[in-house]
């Protein structure tokens, strides 16, 4: 069906405009309407009155879900339930394209094989169902050698799921970074302490084995065409060999000397938004809001909260329409080029009509009012007072 988006501030090709907006089936249609039944005259109205119209939310790495499935360690509930209580939530936050980060790992529990094959199943079975345009990002362990052939078998999965390759094996091993969180990660897998340590004992006895997996994984996602991510490098060298193996955006890179190797030679910068919003990282990585202003990160992704991908870009932007405008790309139109989805990721003619109303009354708290999807109108907030009352019995058709 045909909308007309009225009284609105739209952010089209980074500047703000009051025209209005019109949508014919699930792109936005050019000329102010002219592609819309009637040039879009006709069309129901929605009165976006002090509202801000933005892209929709592209989160290329979001795993709050789990938190869905496993409130608790140990407390599990339905996956079904978890998948349509999280596709509330993205909407809910402006986040209109998802994709969900699936750990494959050689951990029992919530990130073992079993887990990954059963949400799997049940994504493709709702995905036609969600609201949200909720896709894969396959977050395979590269010490989960003997889980890789499902892995690469799953590459092969349309719409194509990301793949990122993981180590957190060695850093647990060596008393990095991750070694701290050993008795996180015993829980979350349902064993002892003790019984995790022996089991990583044995799978870091077959470390040899590794690196040819991580060429067997990498070239069958260049084969299949999946964007290629390598997370938490650690330096330089380390993103020398991912980009060598296809991975051509760095996801979360540790040291500062890694996002700089990386901007140098023109790839993305994939931090979390959560760190913009609490003001810094909550593992002691790189701090998003320094690498933003030095041009070593180039997009933000929901990592474990899906409110914060909004809530950073306007903490970013600190009151100001213009800094708005100029932040926004990193949670819309740049995730969108690094998932290769040409479609959308900006307000232009002819783009799928994702986007959101906001209201910005306050800019330290903003409020999605509303979420439109491929057209479609799948949230609105407390303020649906706004949208007259003819556009909700359209709505409902």
């Amino acid at each position: 069906m045909a909308w007309r988006i009225e009284n609105g501030l739209a952010l089209i090709d980074g500047r703000w405009s009051d025209a209005p907006l019109a949508v014919a089936g699930a792109t936005l249609a050019p000329d102010g309407g002219a592609g819309a039944p009637d040039g879009g005259a006709g069309a129901p109205a929605l009165d976006a009155s002090g509202l801000l119209i933005l892209p929709g939310i592209v989160d290329l790495h979001g795993d709050a879900f789990e938190r869905h499935i496993m409130p608790r360690p140990g407390v599990r509930f339905d996956t079904k339930l978890a998948l349509r209580d999280t596709d509330r939530q993205l909407v809910a936050n402006g986040i209109t394209t998802a994709f969900h980060g699936v750990t494959i790992s050689w951990e029992p529990g919530l990130r073992s094989l079993d887990a990954a094959r059963a949400f799997v199943s049940m994504l493709i079975d709702l995905r036609g169902s969600l609201s949200c345009d909720t896709r894969l990002h396959l977050r395979w362990e590269t010490f989960a050698l003997d889980e890789a052939a499902q892995v690469i078998r799953w590459l092969e999965l349309s719409p194509s799921p990301i793949l990122a390759l993981n180590d957190h094996t060695t850093g647990s091993v060596l008393k990095g970074s991750i070694a701290r969180k050993i008795g996180q990660m015993a829980e979350r897998s349902s064993l002892s302490r003790e019984g995790y340590m022996a089991l990583l004992d044995h799978v870091w006895s077959r470390r040899d084995e590794v690196p040819m997996a991580i060429e067997a994984m990498t070239a069958a996602a260049r084969a299949h065409g999946n964007v290629l991510l390598a997370h938490d490098e650690a330096s330089p060298e380390e993103r020398l060999r991912f980009r060598a193996l296809g991975a051509v955006s760095s996801e979360f890179p540790l040291t500062l000397q890694t996002a700089e190797a990386a901007r140098a030679a023109g790839e993305d910068v994939i931090l979390g938004a959560p760190n913009v919003v609490r003001g810094g990282s909550h593992n002691g990585a790189l701090d998003a809001t320094d690498a933003i202003r030095q041009d070593l990160c180039t997009v933000l992704t929901s990592d474990y909260h899906y409110p914060s991908p909004l809530h950073a870009a306007f903490k970013l932007a600190d009151g100001a329409p213009d800094r708005l405008a100029a932040i926004w790309p990193l949670v819309s139109g740049n995730p969108s080029r690094v998932a290769r989805l040409r479609d959308r990721g900006s307000l232009g003619e002819g783009h799928r009509a994702d986007l959101i109303l906001v209201d910005a009354g306050d800019m330290a708290h903003p409020q999605v009012v509303a979420t439109m999807v491929a057209g479609k109108i799948v949230y609105a907030s407390r303020a649906i007072d706004r949208l007259p009352v003819p556009t909700l019995a359209s709505a409902a058709e």
